[in-house]
């Protein structure tokens, strides 16, 4: 099961980022990684995480490994909760969504001041595999174009 959750948000996500690398920036298009993208990802987020918390979905804990306590704020505390395919799948769907959000906001903003396309490929592709990377790159980009046309939005 987990399996298979994990192949249908990768392809979500991988859907996306195609379309914000390679289709036209349409509003119908744009509007498609926002909902069908990032919201899909967003809505199979909550759902595992209302399945694994109210015990309707089962995260297959490793054999042996304590009962995650919520409480442990701690890298052991955080290896123990993710040390379960379901809580990995969860983990990497929460990354997911939110890589996507950053990417579609950088294409967005990206367009609005100006920047080519080929221009922006680079900063998408680092957002899409190394996300913080690419969006700060993108924040030290944009910074000299937005002083430039007066807006900071």
């Amino acid at each position: 099961m987990w399996d298979g959750i994990f192949a249908a948000t990768n392809l979500i996500a991988v859907a996306g980022w195609a379309t914000l690398l390679l289709l036209p920036r349409r509003p119908a298009l744009l509007a498609a990684v926002l909902y069908l993208g990032v919201g899909l990802l967003c809505l199979a987020y909550a759902a595992m995480l209302a399945g694994m918390v109210g015990g309707w979905l089962d995260p297959l804990r490793t054999p042996g490994t304590p009962e995650p306590d919520m409480a442990d704020y701690s890298v052991g505390g955080l290896m123990n909760l993710f040390a379960s395919p379901g809580a990995i799948v969860l983990g990497w769907t929460h990354y997911l969504a939110f890589d996507l959000f950053a990417g579609l906001w950088i294409a967005r903003d990206a367009d609005a001041k100006g920047f080519s396309r080929t221009a922006q490929a680079p900063v998408l592709l680092a957002t899409f595999l190394v996300g913080p990377v690419g969006l700060g790159i993108w924040l030290l980009l944009r910074e000299r174009r937005a002083r430039a046309q007066g807006r900071w939005h």
